[in-house]
């Protein structure tokens, strides 16, 4: 009986996660000033995420992609510097908004982002 329960309660989980499936996008400041738009195009399959990010720099495919229930985490690989950084996203999926701490490995960076879901 209590495999039966904590079966339908992980049903129910499952079925009420978010989907971040989708397109996603949101504006930041660049260093000259200028507003930039980037959009995150995601499909998610169970716990596996998939999809990739555009913005001036041209589309990527994120890596490393993972989703468990709201939690949403991924990374993706830059040229920046003549350099090759690695650029980790983390964050939750609340409703209509991607909130995403992205960070920059090996350097004391940091930057919140607000994605909205993209009407389409």
């Amino acid at each position: 009986m209590r495999k039966l329960i904590l079966s339908m309660a992980l049903a129910a989980v499952s079925v009420f996660a978010a989907d971040p499936s989708g397109k996603w996008t949101w504006e930041m400041e660049g260093r000259d000033g200028q507003k930039r738009t980037s959009t995150l195009t995601l499909k998610a399959d169970g716990d596996k995420l998939t999809g990739a990010m555009s913005g001036r720099q041209g589309e990527r495919p994120i890596e490393n992609a993972k989703i468990s229930g709201d939690d949403i985490s991924f990374s993706m690989t830059m040229q920046m510097g003549g350099e090759s950084r690695k650029m980790n996203y983390k964050g939750k999926l609340a409703g209509e908004e991607l909130k995403l701490t992205m960070s920059v490995e090996g350097a004391d960076f940091t930057r919140d982002i607000v994605a909205k879901r993209a009407k389409e």
